[in-house]
């Protein structure tokens, strides 16, 4: 498991990279919410109320940083998060 802190233009994050069998899981932590890889389930965090977005295709912390918003919850909604959005400007909406 590698734990990485993650600089942002305005800010920090923490990210969480597993190695699995076939593909890392990846998730990028901020203070109000976090961005997940296509392994993690946007129903649950819905049910949760969580502020969360999805990528799929990444390997690595800097493609999530580079990957746009493919699913974002309702929470995430709320505070302005839209499918096809940057996920570096969906952090920034999150620190």
């Amino acid at each position: 498991m590698l734990v990485e802190h993650i600089e942002l233009e305005n800010g920090s994050a923490l990210g969480v990279k597993l190695d699995m069998e076939h593909a890392p899981l990846l998730v990028i932590r901020a203070g109000k919410g976090f961005v997940m890889c296509g392994y993690l389930s946007m129903d649950v965090a819905n049910k949760l109320g969580d502020v969360a977005v999805r990528v799929t295709g990444v390997k690595s912390f800097e493609d999530v940083l580079n990957a746009k918003a493919v699913d974002v919850s309702e929470a995430a909604k709320k505070l302005g998060i839209t499918i096809g959005m940057p996920t570096r400007e969906a952090l920034a909406k999150m620190l």
